[in-house]
């Protein structure tokens, strides 16, 4: 999709001076950066995986998908999505792959990816090729509200 990628700048081996600060670097082919959403914040509208692509930049392959609205975003590809699938980002979403929702819906035991550690920073964990986390505890993010002193 020519409107979500960008030409990425080669640096070979500089600093912002313009001096060489690693050496032997260099000669690389020419690489377009692809805008991900890691963040996933389009609510509660359905999207459809149009490709699943490669990332020269990533280890980890990256599916378009086309909203219901019309617009086109890049995610994260997990293990097993395809083309034609439907995926939605809900609180209320129901669990499947390529669906994104809240850790506290989700029970202990299921594997995840691509983990926001602040609400809306967007994802920052497990985002690699081959990566998961597990949810393995329930915890309220306040603490106990029975024991102040």
């Amino acid at each position: 999709m020519r409107e979500l990628r960008f030409i990425k700048k080669k640096r070979s081996g500089r600093d912002a001076t313009g001096r060489v600060s690693v050496r032997h670097q260099g000669g690389q082919h020419k690489r377009f950066t692809r805008n991900v959403d890691f963040k996933r914040d389009k609510r509660n509208i359905w999207g459809k995986v149009v490709a699943v692509e490669y990332d020269p930049n990533r280890t980890s392959d990256i599916a378009l998908i086309q909203y219901a609205d019309g617009e086109k975003r890049y995610i994260l590809a997990p293990e097993g999505i395809k083309v034609s699938d439907k995926i939605i980002s809900s609180e209320d979403a129901e669990i499947g792959i390529g669906n994104s929702t809240l850790l506290r819906n989700l029970p202990i035991g299921t594997f995840v990816h691509n983990v926001e550690i602040f609400p809306g920073k967007g994802g920052q964990l497990a985002r690699g090729a081959g990566t998961y986390a597990i949810v393995s505890l329930k915890a309220s993010i306040g603490g106990d509200k029975k024991s102040k002193r």
